[in-house]
């Protein structure tokens, strides 16, 4: 009943199913926030806009509403009570805003986030409205580290550069022997100004910058665009566009799945199962590209629905090819199932027991192998998921080995998912025309991705310009849960762990 006070003061927004705005004051936001954690709401995403006056917002998922919390503050140097005593994800998203748009939360973490002296400390990326001036040099920010003492205890300082192609984050490991007492993470190294470079497009363009957000993840991104700006402008896609879009992020899931079965193999010493799996992914990826015209898709939905509209014996191809797929990862599976090396590997490392994974918000494939049975493809359904019945995977254990499983389990149900959507793919237009009103204004798409939800934050202004863009990955809810996965496992365990996870740096990092 608490909650359901606020949902009644809550008004509509256009995109997403279910997606409502509450308007808070700075007495009441606090308390907002707790009625929605008490009554089993979980924290999504917080950002803030604007410039003369900012306001700052944070998604929680309230099946069956998304609730927007809306705080509007005087300006960019104003403070407001944090949220991250209630949500711990918060912390770093709180963080985030003060970097870019000024605004602090109170008695909490002030350290900078983002900003690594990359541009100086009184420039403001998404209020200043300008760049700053080339000469001024950013004075190198001094960053404390928690200190772990004790007997025997020492750091490792792990990155931010990585060997190979690993995008740069900094691990500052505590550890007596090799036994790892803390691990603080240090991101934000592949900030690249996405958000400021959303407020220089028009919005017709935008779905390809955000399908560039993380690359892994480009159709969840461009379809929860598009879905924001199709709310925004009250637009209808056609049913064929729908379908096509679920086929093309199931296809996403399926490529991503096997990518890292494969290397989650050769992190446990098992060099075949990186062989097959990304043999596996190769044949996939051109059934895609044969198919929809890419093998990674990152202009594939663009708005009105997709960019192009498949032959049906393409399709065809594709089902074939993913039942295929599916029947050797079933191979595959017992392969790794019954070798005693990658069971010892995979077993009781990186544990994140269910309750330490709801008071964390852990969300995603990662969540569900720690019994955090949440999946909006399921909870939350955009057309045309209401109509496949999606099967949700999970498990209690939450270990590498129930990652892993969740991921041998979601491949299945995927390659099942592209052949009932190739089968009931109903035959009318792909793409639809459409324009914005006058007024235009806000809407938030969301969409599971193959992570997680991922959510589209999108303020459109009369001219047709984008005026606020905020794309949020659901890595920003599970990296500090591997701060905790770590704890009591060895440091070369590490890898492995880090990898079951497999979270995006640069669709954090912004």
């Amino acid at each position: 009943m608490a909650l359901q006070k606020w949902i009644d003061q809550s008004t509509p927004l256009p995109g997403a199913p279910g997606v409502r705005r509450l308007d808070l004051t700075p007495e009441t936001w606090h308390e907002c926030a707790k009625d929605v954690a008490t009554s089993g709401g979980r924290f999504c995403a917080l950002w803030a806009d604007g410039v003369a006056e900012v306001t700052v917002f944070a998604a929680a998922i309230c099946e069956p509403a998304v609730l927007l919390l809306s705080l509007e503050l005087p300006g960019p140097a104003a403070t407001y009570p944090s949220l991250a005593d209630i949500f711990p994800a918060a912390a770093r998203m709180q963080r985030a805003a003060a970097d870019l748009c000024g605004v602090r939360a109170r008695d909490f973490d002030q350290r900078p986030w983002l900003r690594h002296a990359a541009w100086p400390a009184d420039y403001l990326p998404l209020v200043t409205g300008t760049p700053p001036v080339a000469s001024r040099e950013s004075a190198v920010d001094q960053y404390s580290f928690v200190r772990v003492s004790g007997d025997g205890v020492h750091e490792i300082p792990v990155g931010p550069v990585h060997a190979g192609t690993i995008e740069p984050g900094h691990f500052r490991f505590s550890v007596v022997g090799e036994k790892v007492l803390k691990l603080e993470e240090r991101l934000g190294y592949v900030h690249k100004g996405i958000e400021q470079r959303f407020s220089e497009l028009d919005a017709n363009q935008g779905h390809r910058l955000a399908a560039r957000v993380s690359g892994d993840s480009a159709v969840a991104y461009s379809w929860a665009y598009c879905q924001a700006l199709e709310g925004i402008a009250g637009a209808t896609i056609p049913a064929r566009a729908s379908w096509l879009r679920a086929l093309a992020l199931e296809s996403e899931r399926i490529a991503n799945h096997l990518g890292d079965l494969g290397a989650l193999g050769n992190d446990a010493g098992f060099a075949f199962g990186l062989a097959q799996f990304s043999r596996l992914k190769e044949l996939w990826l051109r059934a895609i590209e044969s198919a929809l015209g890419q093998r990674y898709l990152m202009d594939y939905v663009v708005p009105g629905g997709v960019f192009t509209n498949p032959q049906e014996h393409k399709l065809a191809e594709l089902a074939a090819c993913a039942a295929r797929i599916a029947e050797e990862a079933v191979v595959i599976r017992a392969i790794y199932d019954e070798h005693a090396g990658v069971r010892d590997r995979f077993a009781a490392a990186g544990i994140v027991t269910p309750e330490l994974a709801a008071q964390l918000g852990l969300c995603g494939l990662a969540g569900r192998a720690s019994a955090q049975d949440h999946d909006l493809r399921v909870d939350m359904p955009s057309a045309p998921y209401n109509e496949l019945a999606v099967r949700k995977f999970a498990s209690r254990e939450g270990d590498v080995a129930a990652r892993v499983a969740v991921r041998f389990d979601e491949l299945q149900e995927s390659s099942r998912l592209v052949a009932e959507i190739v089968r009931k793919i109903p035959q009318t237009a792909f793409r639809s025309v459409f324009s914005l009103p006058a007024d235009a204004g806000m809407g938030v798409g969301m969409i599971e991705g193959w992570r997680g939800p991922v959510l589209i934050a999108l303020r459109i202004g009369p001219d047709g310009r984008i005026q606020r863009c905020h794309p949020h990955d659901p890595s920003s809810q599970n990296w500090p849960v591997l701060e905790h996965a770590i704890i009591g496992n060895i440091v070369p365990d590490f890898p492995l762990i880090n990898k079951s996870f497999n979270l995006t740096y640069s669709g954090h990092d912004l």
